[in-house]
């Protein structure tokens, strides 16, 4: 078995990349699609995020495409503009040290359609080619990364449509998980002697039951998986874990999570300190055997906050200890659910859900229950994606319900969320206040928020008023008339390296901090943008 990045035989400038991110050891699918892509290969993927999905065909692209072309080598096909923006995030710290450009439809990339490696969805590359803006004739890699979310949000028309426009002896690459008929029909049309990984098992059926391993639970998050930390390891310290065994995904990761539970109060040391009540991990078989010598190893609970790439790191991650809970991005859910039913598992929703229904509802309490138990739900997590940095899943969980309860009699008052949003941001001096999620500590200034507000929506400058820059935030004025057409264009954008939230302010006090500037006397920054 391939151990590391280098057995795979990758450049060395890249293998070194990889390292620093802190990716070691490849995964299941990465150790054997690799190869297979590097040798040009068409590919059937049955899996998604979190099985290494962008590294495996992101490594094959970047060690088989020439720099600097001018015109797209690679094209990434994704269900959504935020998926886009940040996979191509992702891939670009590997990028960097190969001199390949990366870029995204929809995100503050500079010349996308210029760069080396586009990612985007279907439809914003065919308005793209249609419009004579971007050309497809260079593509040597077509990449379609959740062919069966891409179905549900948009369909297969224009997907099918793209087939046509590249290159015939274009590599393609087909990931998708589920694989329903719809897909495999896509792939038999366009895709020629596509090698499937893992292969569909000879008599549909017949792969092994593995044993029942228990019950592992899960809590989907935002982007940031650190900050729903402190409140699931307080939770499982309070319903009775002396310990909680902490998986990160790298050193450099564990010693961030280890300095954040710090500053909100958790001891951390390493696997087996009866001192610390969390302990931090990162090869799990040494900290499966400190767990096994504890003196009472089902008093240890065992958490992820990466999910685990296959069977095999699940089962030495969980198969030990007391309640198991992995941390999922809404992605990551399908990869997640398949890679537990292979390893034995059943799966848990963490919290529970409450009962929040009323009785005069109960029909569609009973409607919502069906639906999360025998309906495919994996395609729509990504609809909710870009919502869950702006809502908790309760507040996303009410607004569904709001849709299905019937409405308010007539003659009733309903305030409109977004409306009502915005005639509380809108003071009487005529300005609308925006709310910004970066601030002083990104080390934002000013002119740098402007820039990006301004490049991103394509709204003039003198359209701005005052920014006030606080620690972890700011707050931007703007005409009303253009407030909303700057939150659907920044909202999801990178700012300074960080994924921005744009929204209405909902009533931040305290005085501005150095940095306050008024940008209306500015004159047009027009085109200005922030790329990472």
């Amino acid at each position: 078995m391939m151990q590391s990045f280098e057995d795979l035989e990758l450049p060395s400038e890249m293998t070194e990349a990889l390292s620093a991110e802190g990716f070691e050891e490849p995964t299941e699918f990465q150790r054997t699609a690799i190869p297979l892509l590097r040798r040009g290969n068409n590919l059937l993927g049955a899996v998604g995020p979190g099985a290494g999905t962008l590294l495996a065909y992101g490594t094959a692209i970047l060690d088989k495409t020439e720099p600097q072309a001018g015109r797209p080598g690679a094209l990434v096909l994704v269900p959504t503009t935020a998926g886009a923006t940040g996979l191509a995030d992702s891939l670009a710290r590997i990028a960097s040290a190969t001199g390949h450009s990366v870029g995204a439809f929809g995100g503050a990339w500079l010349l996308p359609e210029r760069c080396d490696v586009l990612f985007a969805t279907p439809s914003d590359v065919k308005s793209a080619v249609d419009g004579s803006s971007l050309t497809l004739e260079g593509v040597q890699f077509l990449v379609v990364d959740g062919a069966s979310a891409i179905e549900t949000i948009s369909g297969l028309d224009t997907l099918g449509a793209l087939f046509e426009y590249v290159p015939a002896g274009a590599q393609r690459i087909i990931l998708s998980q589920p694989v329903p008929e719809s897909i495999r029909a896509l792939v038999a049309q366009h895709v020629p002697k596509a090698i499937r990984i893992p292969p569909t098992p000879a008599i549909e059926g017949s792969t092994a039951k593995p044993p029942d391993r228990g019950e592992l639970r899960y809590r989907i998050t935002g982007e940031d998986k650190v900050d729903a930390l402190a409140p699931l390891v307080s939770e499982l310290l309070e319903d009775g874990a002396r310990h909680v065994l902490l998986f990160c995904s790298s050193t450099d990761r564990a010693a961030d999570v280890g300095d954040f539970l710090t500053l909100h109060g958790f001891m951390a040391g390493s696997p087996g300190d009866e001192t610390a009540p969390i302990w931090l991990a990162v090869d799990a078989l040494p900290a499966r055997q400190a767990l096994n010598e504890s003196t009472s190893p089902a008093e240890v609970a065992t958490v992820s906050l990466d999910c685990p790439a296959d069977p095999d790191s699940m089962d030495r991650r969980h198969g030990a200890g007391g309640q198991a809970t992995v941390m999922l991005l809404p992605r990551e859910v399908p990869h997640f659910r398949d890679t537990a039913r292979r390893t034995g598992y059943r799966v848990r929703p963490l919290p529970p859900p409450d009962s929040v229904v009323e009785d005069r509802i109960s029909v569609i309490r009973d409607r919502l229950e069906e639906a999360a138990t025998s309906g495919d739900l994996a395609p729509l997590y990504l609809v909710l994606e870009p919502l869950l940095e702006r809502f908790s899943p309760q507040e996303l969980a009410a607004a569904a319900l709001a849709l299905l309860i019937p409405q308010a009699p007539a003659g009733a008052t309903v305030p409109q969320g977004t409306a009502a949003r915005a005639e509380k941001a809108t003071g009487t001096d005529g300005w609308t206040r925006l709310f910004v999620s970066i601030g002083e500590m990104e080390g934002v200034k000013p002119g740098d928020l402007l820039g990006a507000l301004a490049g991103e929506s394509g709204v003039d400058g003198s359209s701005f008023g005052k920014i006030e820059i606080r620690d972890t935030y700011s707050l931007v004025e703007v005409r009303p008339s253009e407030a909303e057409k700057v939150i659907k264009a920044v909202n999801g954008t990178s700012i300074r390296g960080r994924s921005a939230r744009v929204d209405y302010d909902r009533g931040s006090s305290g005085a501005g901090k150095p940095g306050t500037s008024r940008a209306g006397n500015r004159g047009s920054a027009r085109g200005s943008s922030h790329r990472q």
